[in-house]
């Protein structure tokens, strides 16, 4: 079992967008701490005095007017691009793969991730002290998991009922779609108005 299979199974990776805030922050910092050596003079008193626009860069934009507006546009649709992209891939429902378990020209099988998550529910739901249970096929075709929530009546002893989920329910998961590990991230809860955790 994968590391990036059991963190798929615990919860949805944001592992890109922490990347890309960082990185901004990271240049954000960088460019604030650039500012202040100038702005102090520490790197002579001559550039701590001198504009922020050089004077020969306003120039040269002064002097090509057409071509700046052009590389302005250009780049301010780009952001654009960049920006909606960015934010619809996060908006982006998590995917829940199909699982092909045989491949061979005439006689393919393939088990969609409802029918797994669907069967899988039914033996949670089957377990005594289990009131109700929610099912997510998550991960990849080549690494499924899977993520499942389980409410339990008050007065359930939850260890009897870990056991049964290890040893009958991710057992006969397993054995059904031949493999040997399905990473899985199970949370507790107790069946109450206040759904209190259980520990």
């Amino acid at each position: 079992m994968s590391a990036s299979a059991a963190r798929r199974a615990q919860g949805r990776s944001h592992g890109a967008e922490r990347t890309l805030t960082s990185l901004v922050g990271v240049l954000g910092l960088l460019a604030g701490a650039g500012a202040l050596v100038v702005g102090m003079g520490w790197l002579g008193q001559f550039r701590g005095h001198r504009p922020v626009l050089d004077p020969i860069a306003v120039g040269w934009l002064g002097d090509h007017a057409l071509y700046a507006r052009i590389g302005a546009v250009v780049l301010g649709v780009l952001l654009l691009v960049f920006g909606l992209w960015w934010f619809f891939r996060s908006l982006r429902p998590e995917r829940r793969p199909d699982l092909k378990l045989d491949e061979t020209i005439g006689s393919e099988l393939t088990v969609t991730a409802g029918a797994l998550a669907g069967a899988v529910q039914a033996d949670v739901e089957s377990v005594d002290g289990v009131t109700r249970a929610r099912v997510r096929s998550v991960g990849t075709v080549a690494e499924p998991a899977l993520r499942i929530t389980v409410w339990l009546a008050e007065g359930t002893e939850v260890r009897r009922v870990w056991e049964d989920l290890d040893s009958y329910v991710l057992t006969r998961a397993r054995e059904s779609l031949g493999v040997e590990t399905l990473p899985t991230a199970v949370r507790l809860e107790l069946d109450t108005a206040g759904s209190a955790r259980v520990h």
